[in-house]
């Protein structure tokens, strides 16, 4: 008898409603690829929010298996770099958007999207980082490369209560920057405070139109929300510093002015993890095995199960939702 797994399909009927079921599927009905996974742990990530609830076209494939992080043990592999029995991470490539995603007992993917489990780290660690911690990382590695060291002066995040922002407020801190949070949940400051932030800013400080140039207040900063957001943090940079931009939560325009780039010199860091080369990403997770304090996820996530997945994607979208939360499948 073919083995089943549950999986939580989204599908569209013709006049484009979306609907969201759990559905048994097997192996066959996964899509191509040359490396199977049995998924261990997951994540829901504010992508994989938009995916479930239909707040925004991430979904390209209809119907489609949602989900854009696992970690997993590998099954079958006919690819060069993979053998039954590996200790696997994926993060993006269309993964969830695209292509079957982690929402399923199984995965089968191709084999170039996989990187190595670390080591020391187990797959319900490195999903309590998942693509939102992934990314705080990119943007940490932008900003060292531009020269935005401690040294240089304050650091802000936005959306500092989200999973970007609570994986980058305890990476930046550990590596000894002065961390500025800005948050608009004023009872999650003593959380952002265990986890390095020094000082804690409401959001309603970044949120209204933004002058061309306002007093400077931080060297670089990591940014999720966009929009009024961003134009604020970049009018406060300081000459010469850079802001690594890496989200949309607050929404996907820039209303502000070109002032901080050509009277300050501050650079603007677009951050792509979803197609980040893979020499890249091994440099982003070997970094996260050294440089994020582990003991820490446990403050900064919390774990569900499969059937707690969908109204979790609810509830991040919502806004509900505090750091990073792991499935354990």
């Amino acid at each position: 008898m073919t083995d089943t797994f549950k999986a939580i399909l989204v599908s569209r009927d013709a006049d484009k409603k979306q609907s969201v079921d759990v559905v048994d599927l097997t192996e066959a009905d996964l899509m191509e690829g040359d490396v199977t996974v049995a998924v261990e742990a997951t994540t829901v990530n504010y992508k994989d929010g938009l995916a479930i609830t239909g707040k925004a076209p991430v979904v390209r494939r209809w119907p489609l298996v949602p989900g854009i992080d696992f970690a997993g043990t590998v099954t079958s592999s006919s690819h060069a770099d993979w053998r039954k029995g590996d200790k696997v991470i994926l993060n993006g490539w269309g993964v969830g958007e695209t292509h079957y995603g982690a929402y399923a007992g199984r995965a089968r993917v191709k084999g170039d999207w996989l990187v190595p489990l670390p080591e020391g780290v187990s797959a319900h660690d490195a999903m309590a980082v998942g693509t939102a911690g992934y990314t705080a990382m990119l943007s940490v590695m932008a900003l060292e490369r531009h020269g935005i060291v401690p040294d240089r002066g304050p650091v802000v995040v936005t959306g500092a209560a989200g999973g970007v922002g609570s994986v980058a407020i305890s990476i930046l801190s550990s590596l000894g920057y002065h961390v500025i949070a800005s948050t608009g949940r004023s009872a999650e400051s003593p959380y952002l405070i265990d986890l390095g932030a020094a000082e804690v800013i409401s959001r309603e400080e970044l949120g209204q139109p933004a002058k061309p140039l306002a007093k400077e207040r931080w060297a670089g900063g990591v940014d999720s929300v966009g929009s009024h957001t961003l134009a604020n943090v970049l009018s406060m940079t300081s000459y010469g510093g850079a802001i690594a931009a890496c989200g949309l939560a607050g929404g996907m325009d820039l209303p502000g002015s070109v002032a901080p780039f050509i009277l300050r010199g501050v650079s603007l860091l677009g951050i792509d993890s979803v197609m980040a080369p893979k020499e890249v990403r091994l440099e982003a997770w070997r970094r996260i095995g050294t440089d994020l304090d582990l003991k820490k996820l446990s403050t900064l996530s919390r774990t569900i199960g499969f059937d707690g997945i969908v109204a979790a994607a609810r509830d991040i979208v919502e806004g509900k939702i505090r750091g990073r939360v792991v499935v354990d499948m």
